[in-house]
């Protein structure tokens, strides 16, 4: 089979869904028995999102291979179960840059170089990066909304993938939005009437539209997107907004999306079995929401949702497998003080302190900690979380007053957290970031080792500074047990207050999240919110 090319793009306004439309779609592909992928080109002339402030684009999600990507990968593998590498994100920083690297050794011949081809060449030769490989179908979001300056050029990339492939082997899907005028009781099509105009001025006719709308789309509306885009009446697919987010491919398998782009792209595996993934959305749908528990997520970066989303979803997840609702309240840790954090935080079932970077807010992270910990409130540490814990239980059992990590305090004499001598070499070279999948060994006994149920894991890094193994003696001594660590040794990877102690005190040097999935949820997460649960119950 040759492999198909999908191209997903966006028109009208950002934020439709994009991300969730292609990630649905790979589900309901995948369930047809076809090998997918999933890859997002952002329009941005950065070379990542690993620079960026979180406001700007919401989290960093990381890859096995240790590539920073844009969050929506993280979509991508929560619903197709795939782990996706640094060839599944692509910035048009890290174009030009190729671009430039090649004219710079002479690989253009002395050509002038140009948008069309040179450009154009470099996205589709990211485009075709999955051939002669054991994919059958990629996926290809294209960030932005069509008519974006920047994003120009990989439209005109996809237009030229359409002519140098069969017609049956690519297809262009265009999410637009139908806006609701309360006023009038009316959904207006003319808003998606030129979007797509505007597409098809680039050279590309959509053969399929999904639309995003909090109404039912009348047939009046579907025959008139269907006349003025020149598209299909069974292929004006309506995306309302559902109930549950992982119940988005069912509503779009019903809706005919998949049934469409099998139709298209010549597929002999029409029938699914979403079987499954039926299950999972029905035991979601029995939970009692009357009785939830809410975890808090106190940390720096609160004012964007999405700064955290994976946490988010992971909560969630781990909320399915002990069958009870979840609710998340996102605090600003800057707003902790000794004075405010009863206040802020005696609402709270169990407390999560995320990753971060920099030192605002921190204080407030120790504060939280000391508060979970001191009040038997279950806790889960990550990355700079897991290190703040560490921080606290220094400062207030071991009475190490100004113990912080270097990454903050230069002066410290008591830095729990630090650079080993080896990163320092390596950081001369230019690397800065342990990034990507590592292995860690369980401790026999451990309740790190009871959650993952053996001896061995890996979790996904992305941090510069570790424990300070100069302290480790004297924290397990007080009770700060080191239950996981990297094979060597070396590394300390978990902390942990031993169960009779704490119902539920847990830091991780990794990202959980990151390999969290709906039908499959990361093990720290399932035990939060299992203890939240068993102590709500008591």
């Amino acid at each position: 089979m040759n492999t198909k090319y999908v191209f997903i793009t966006g028109g009208v306004v950002s934020g439709l869904g994009k991300g969730i439309t292609a990630a649905s779609l790979g589900r309901l592909l995948k369930n047809r028995g076809y090998k997918v992928t999933i890859q997002k080109f952002d329009p941005y002339i950065n070379i990542d999102p690993g620079t960026m402030n979180p406001y700007e684009h919401g989290e960093v999600f990381v890859t096995d291979d240790g590539a920073e990507t844009d969050l929506d990968l993280g979509h991508y593998e929560r619903f197709i179960n795939e782990n996706l590498t640094k060839n599944s994100s692509v910035t048009m920083g890290q174009i030009y840059s190729n671009v430039l690297d090649k004219e710079r050794r002479g690989d253009y011949l002395g050509k002038t170089v140009q948008v069309i081809p040179h450009i154009t060449n470099e996205i589709k030769e990211k485009i075709y990066g999955f051939e002669n490989t054991e994919t059958e179908i990629v996926i290809t979001e294209i960030g932005g909304t069509v008519g974006d300056i920047e994003g120009l050029s990989i439209i005109e990339a996809i237009r030229q993938v359409g002519l140098e492939k069969n017609p049956e082997d690519v297809i262009y899907i265009h999410v637009t939005l139908l806006p609701y005028i309360f006023g009038s009781n009316e959904i207006k099509s003319k808003p998606t009437q030129h979007s797509v105009k505007e597409l098809q001025s680039l050279g590309i006719k959509p053969d399929i539209l999904v639309c995003r709308t909090e109404q039912d789309i009348p047939d009046t509306i579907r025959e008139k997107l269907s006349l003025f885009c020149n598209v299909r009446k069974t292929s004006v697919i309506q995306n309302k907004t559902a109930d549950c987010l992982y119940a988005v491919p069912l509503m779009l398998e019903e809706e005919g999306l998949a049934r469409e782009v099998c139709n298209h792209l010549k597929l002999e595996n029409y029938v699914p079995d979403n079987q499954k993934w039926e299950e999972m959305i029905d035991i979601i749908r029995k939970i009692d929401t009357d009785k939830q528990v809410t975890i808090g997520i106190v940390g720096k970066y609160v004012q964007l949702e999405d700064s955290y989303i994976s946490v988010i979803e992971s909560i969630r997840h781990a909320g399915f497998a002990n069958q009870i609702a979840t609710k998340v309240e996102l605090i600003d840790s800057e707003t902790i003080t000794p004075d405010t954090v009863k206040e802020k935080l005696s609402n709270l079932d169990g407390i999560i302190v995320p990753g971060g970077f920099g030192e605002r807010g921190i204080e407030g992270m120790i504060e939280t900690i000391k508060y979970a910990r001191e009040n038997k409130v279950p806790f889960l540490g990550i990355c700079l979380g897991m290190q703040m814990a560490v921080v606290e239980y220094a400062r207030n059992v071991l009475k190490l007053e100004d113990a912080n990590s270097a990454e903050f305090s230069q002066t410290t004499k008591n830095p729990v957290i630090h650079i080993m001598e080896e990163q320092k070499a390596i950081r001369k070279k230019g690397g800065t970031m342990r990034l990507g999948s590592y292995p860690t060994v369980l401790k026999q006994g451990s309740l790190a080792r009871e959650l993952y149920g053996k001896e061995e894991i890996q979790e996904r890094h992305r941090h510069r500074f570790e424990y300070n193994n100069s302290y480790k003696q004297k924290l397990e001594e007080a009770g700060l047990i080191c239950s996981g660590t990297s094979p060597d040794g070396n590394l300390v990877e978990i902390v942990e207050i031993s169960p009779e102690n704490h119902p539920y005190f847990v830091g991780g040097q990794f990202h959980p999240e990151l390999k969290s999935r709906p039908n499959k949820p990361s093990p720290v997460f399932v035990g939060l919110v299992r203890a939240t649960k068993n102590l709500k119950e008591k």
